[in-house]
């Protein structure tokens, strides 16, 4: 069995995390700093993650003040 990248993994946590409500919509999400720390990996693997869920819309980001779940009505669904 291959594993999976890590900003795959990265992002299925935030989505399982929404799914399992233990995040909710409009809550913020740690700095990239502190998902770097969690994880062990590089600031490029968690800018990675962020651009997955930003383009199936399950985040988004507000300039200077952080990264925030979007509501998972407006989650666009992966084919």
């Amino acid at each position: 069995m291959r594993e999976v990248p890590d900003y795959w993994r990265i992002a299925d946590d935030v989505i399982a995390d929404v799914k399992s409500k233990k995040l909710k919509p409009g809550d913020r999400l740690p700095s990239i700093a502190d998902t770097r720390a969690t994880y062990d990996v590089s600031h490029g693997t968690v800018q990675m993650a962020y651009a997955r869920l930003e383009a199936l819309r399950v985040i988004r980001r507000h300039q200077g003040k952080g990264v925030f779940v979007n509501d998972p009505k407006l989650w666009m669904r992966e084919p």
